[in-house]
């Protein structure tokens, strides 16, 4: 049976639009780093660099190497973990330029750091992206965390974000890290900026 994230994680990926705490356990990602305005070819070229290996990954199984618990699987949304450079944070406005992040795309329990070294190493015969030598496999563990379901332009998260605040202030919790997650629910390229789906989340701290 395929394993669909929509379907069998949706407490993860398909929040309400109401701010909401949760536990996110350790998961593991392919990721790139970066800093700039997302709306660059940057930006799109190191997003570019982390879907053939996701892709190759997902397909590892058709290659002599079959990994251990392999079943198959939807591939994960994108994410990013976003924070801002010291100029960045010393302006009242948004300077997109001053954007730090890390971009990322979710992988099975299953997969190990050694199957994503051999399916980097396949993609990197098949294909050229310089690129692909800043991608990475990591473990990251978000924790206690409140999130919710951001509906509209990117440029509106601040609403979003504020509606998290208060959630936060009112349950005697408190932000533990000023850098935050965004998970691409819809695809920016085909859904109209006015319903665009992204998941937004807080890491925090019981007071």
């Amino acid at each position: 049976m395929k394993h669909e994230y929509r379907k069998h994680e949706k407490g993860l990926y398909l929040p309400k639009t109401k701010p909401e705490l949760i536990t996110v356990p350790k998961q593991k990602f392919i990721m790139i780093d970066g800093k700039g305005d997302p709306n660059s070819n940057s930006f799109a070229e190191k997003v570019g660099a982390l879907y053939p290996i996701a892709y190759a990954i997902k397909n590892f199984h058709k290659t002599n190497h079959i990994p251990n618990g392999y079943f198959d699987y939807t591939v994960y949304p994108l994410e990013g973990v976003w924070n801002l450079s010291d100029k960045g944070k010393e302006s009242n406005k948004l300077i997109k330029k001053e954007l730090i992040y890390t971009i990322m795309i979710r992988q099975p329990d299953f997969i190990t750091e050694e199957i994503f070294n051999l399916a980097l190493e396949n993609v990197k015969n098949k294909k050229d992206n310089r690129l692909f030598d800043e991608v990475r496999f990591e473990i990251m563990e978000d924790g206690l965390a409140v999130q919710i379901m951001h509906i509209g332009s990117y440029d509106d998260e601040p609403q979003s974000f504020n509606e998290m605040k208060e959630f936060i202030k009112y349950n005697n919790l408190k932000i533990s890290d000023l850098r935050h997650r965004e998970i691409y629910i819809s695809d920016a390229r085909k859904v109209d900026k006015e319903k665009l789906s992204t998941v937004l989340r807080y890491k925090v701290l019981k007071i």
